[in-house]
């Protein structure tokens, strides 16, 4: 199941909004075959790890290893169970269940009725860890919401004067590139674009570009600023009081599309821009934003992680703070999250944490 899960990572930013499946044929002891989901709209794990083995005869003496439930129905491929029951794969190990109402059991069900033995939950916890945001997708009928965070040792992400360039290292900016090809959607406020001059592309890694969400309620930015460039796809919300105003007409007219909702508290409706990204089947989010935008998403639970960069440096208490006032008056009331162990990038600290629920 380890090696399984290995497989499953390299289709990171490839197979969304599948799940990243691998899978692994055991016959007397030995690997005789192994694949993992490709792309999305390809074939699945099972089918290329028993493409991989091609002797019928061995697959009938064999155990087939998959991290997530065989499918069950007949979407952009055939169901994977009625191939392994096909071949004859007399027992098959599972990490976890698929969430999808349409397989949710009925996979190792239709094996079971043939007579495959199945055992489940094998790294179970790893497993759904892997495909987080395939499950948060299922579970929560949103994105998973992820927040990255570049700070100094007291919690700043700028200077005073608002400058940010650069408060962590080489390595660490590199990480981040990473960390946006494998998000389906990387996120950020028009303050925040405008104040970088932010592309949010991935530059500095092979990767593809993710979607580019803007939150910009007044239309503030140029329709010239870069992350309006066509390298990569661009989303820009706005409140519905700007729907066919000269500045919407504006963004039109150079081929951006918008999406107009209701203002919230401070800003533009958070749970109707995720609500619409999930229309769009985007699993992924991934938020690099200012103080603002990161408390509203902290003060109305709905950040699934953190990625918090740190710099060994200090600032002050009068530079900008990462997240804006949340009203926390007592502890007890704070959202809370559960670290996951520290790791050096570079000569800066990545510590990422999850929400306690």
């Amino acid at each position: 199941m380890v090696r399984c899960l290995e497989l499953a990572r390299q289709g990171a930013g490839a197979v969304s909004p599948n799940p990243m499946v691998g899978s692994v044929i055991v016959c007397d002891g030995e690997v005789v075959g192994e694949g993992y989901h490709e792309a999305f709209g390809g074939p699945h794990a099972e089918v290329n790890a028993i493409a991989s083995v091609g002797d019928g005869a061995v697959l009938r003496r064999s155990t087939l290893y998959v991290n997530l439930e065989p499918c069950s129905h007949h979407g952009k491929t055939p169901p994977c169970a009625d191939l392994i029951v096909e071949k004859g794969i007399r027992r098959v190990v599972i990490g976890c269940g698929d969430p999808n109402p349409q397989v949710a059991g009925r996979g190792v069900a239709k094996l079971r009725s043939a007579g495959v033995e199945v055992l489940e939950g094998v790294l179970e916890a790893e497993s759904k860890r892997l495909n987080e945001a395939f499950m948060t997708s299922h579970a929560e009928g949103r994105p998973f919401v992820a927040l990255k965070l570049a700070e100094t040792l007291d919690g700043r992400i700028a200077t005073a004067d608002g400058q940010s360039k650069w408060i962590t290292g080489d390595a660490a900016r590199l990480e981040v590139h990473r960390l946006r090809c494998s998000y389906d959607a990387v996120l950020s406020g028009a303050a925040t674009i405008r104040a970088d001059g932010s592309r949010l592309t991935v530059r500095h890694c092979a990767g593809r570009n993710p979607l580019r969400v803007v939150l910009d309620p007044s239309l503030s930015l140029s329709p010239d600023a870069p992350v309006f460039g066509d390298e990569a796809k661009t989303l820009l919300f706005a409140s519905q009081s700007m729907e066919g105003s000269p500045s919407a007409l504006r963004y039109a007219a150079i081929g951006v599309e918008m999406v107009f909702v209701e203002e919230g508290t401070g800003g533009l409706d958070l749970r109707a821009v995720l609500d619409e990204l999930h229309r769009r089947q985007v699993l992924s989010v991934l938020v690099e934003s200012g103080g603002r935008l990161s408390a509203s998403l902290a003060r109305e639970r709905l950040l699934d992680k953190l990625y918090m960069f740190i710099a060994p440096k200090l600032f002050g208490g009068d530079a900008l703070a990462s997240f804006a006032p949340l009203g926390v008056s007592s502890p007890d009331e704070a959202p809370a999250f559960r670290f996951e162990p520290p790791r050096l990038v570079g000569e800066d600290v990545l510590l990422e944490a999850y929400t306690v629920r």
